[in-house]
C-alpha cells in the first residue's frame, strides 16, 4: 500500500511517499480502516522530529487522527462491523491507504457527514468537548465569559462552536483580520487581533472590568501570563498546548488572590497514549461526547469546518500550510 513512512526522526519536509509499504497488523479488539481523510497538526509535526512526549518505534506511519470505512474486524470487537463508517484516535498509522486502530476510540458517523469534516471530530472536536465540560476541567456554564485562543485553528474553532452551543459568551483571540472574520461568522461574539491590541485590556472592557470565567489556552508563554490578569474570581484556565513555543512558569500568587483554577489536558491520555493504556476504562465517557458532538453538528450548530484538503501525495504542502499558521480549521490529505 501507499504510505508516508518515518524510519528516523527527521522534519516532514524530508519524509517520501512510499509505494510499497507492508499493510498493518491486525491485532485483538482492532479493526481495519480504508482511510478516507487524515488531519495534520503540529503535534504530528513535532513527533516526527522526535520532540513530542510520544515516540512511536521506528519505521512507523505517523497519523493519529483518521476517517474511513470498516474493512475487516478483529477478536473481540464489539461497537463496530464491516462497512461502518468511522472516525476517531488511532496510536498511529493514519496517512496511508489502510490503517488499524483500536475499536475504543473510533466512532460511528453518520452517512451525510463528509469524511474530511468527520476527521476533526476526534480529537480536536473531543479535545474541545472534554476541555470545556468535563467536571474537573472548564466546566463552562451557560452565561458565562469564554476566552479562547488560538481560535481560528482546528481546536480553537472547535472550543468556539462548542461555547456557543453551551451558551457561553465566546471572546476569540486570533492573528489577523482575515480569522477574525472567519472565527466571527463561526460564532464568537468577539474578536481580539493579538498583534494589534492588548487582548487583556480587551477582555476586561468586554466583561466590565470582570474578566474571563473561562480561558481555553493553546498558546502559552506571554499569552498564558496576561490570561491570568484578565481572569474573574474563581475561574478557570485550562492548558491545551503550547503552539507559541515557551511553556510559561506560573505565578502562584496570581492564583492565590483570585482564587483560579489551573487545569490541563491531553486527550491522548484518555485514547492510549499514556503511559498506561486506558483507553477502555474511558470509552464510554468518550463515546457520549463524540454522540453529543454528532448531535450537535446534525442540528448545525458546529461546522466541523476543514481548511485545506490535500492529496496524500501533497503531504508536505500539508504540513507547510500547517506550520506556517495559514490553515482556518483542520488542514487533512486524503489517499
Amino acid at each position: 500500500m501507499r504510505a508516508v513512512r518515518i524510519h528516523r526522526y527527521s522534519a516532514f519536509e524530508d519524509l517520501e511517499l512510499e509505494q510499497d509499504v507492508p499493510r498493518p497488523e491486525l491485532l485483538p479488539r482492532q479493526v481495519r480502516i480504508a482511510v478516507k481523510a487524515a488531519p495534520l497538526s503540529i503535534a504530528l509535526h513535532l513527533m516526527a522530529k522526535g520532540d513530542y512526549q510520544r515516540r512511536p518505534p521506528l519505521p512507523y506511519v505517523p497519523g493519529g487522527e483518521v476517517s474511513g470505512v470498516v474493512t475487516e474486524i478483529a477478536e473481540g470487537v464489539d461497537r463496530l462491523k464491516v462497512g461502518d463508517r468511522v472516525a476517531g484516535i488511532i496510536d498511529w498509522g493514519a496517512m496511508a491507504e489502510e490503517a488499524v486502530g483500536y475499536d475504543a476510540t473510533l466512532y460511528p458517523i453518520p452517512d451525510g457527514m463528509p469524511f474530511p469534516e468527520a476527521a476533526s471530530l476526534s480529537p480536536s472536536y473531543a479535545t474541545s468537548m472534554a476541555a470545556l465540560t468535563w467536571r474537573h476541567q472548564l466546566d463552562v456554564q451557560p452565561g458565562e465569559w469564554l476566552l479562547v485562543h488560538g481560535a481560528a485553528g482546528g481546536v480553537g474553532l472547535a472550543a468556539v462552536e462548542i461555547g456557543k452551543a453551551l451558551g457561553a459568551k465566546v471572546i476569540a483571540v486570533v492573528g489577523s483580520q482575515e480569522k477574525a472574520d472567519f472565527i466571527a461568522a463561526h460564532g464568537a461574539d468577539h474578536t481580539v487581533i493579538h498583534t494589534e491590541a492588548n487582548f487583556r485590556e480587551r477582555v476586561m472592557d468586554l466583561t466590565g472590568g470582570r474578566g474571563a470565567d473561562a480561558v481555553f489556552e493553546t498558546v502559552g508563554g506571554d499569552s498564558f501570563m496576561q490570561s491570568l490578569r484578565c481572569m474573574a474570581p474563581g475561574s478557570r484556565i485550562c492548558v491545551i498546548g503550547f503552539a507559541g513555543g515557551t511553556v510559561p512558569q506560573i505565578p502562584a500568587n496570581h492564583l492565590l488572590v483570585k482564587n483560579i483554577t489551573v487545569c490541563g489536558l491531553f486527550l491522548g491520555y484518555y485514547c492510549g497514549w499514556g503511559r498506561e493504556d486506558v483507553r477502555y476504562d474511558h470509552r464510554d465517557r468518550l463515546a457520549a461526547d463524540v454522540e453529543r458532538l454528532t448531535a450537535w453538528w446534525r442540528e448545525g450548530k458546529l461546522s466541523l469546518h476543514t481548511s485545506h484538503v490535500l492529496p496524500l501525495a501533497e503531504f508536505q504542502e500539508a504540513m507547510r500550510i500547517v506550520t506556517s499558521r495559514e490553515a482556518m480549521g483542520r488542514v487533512v490529505v486524503v489517499p
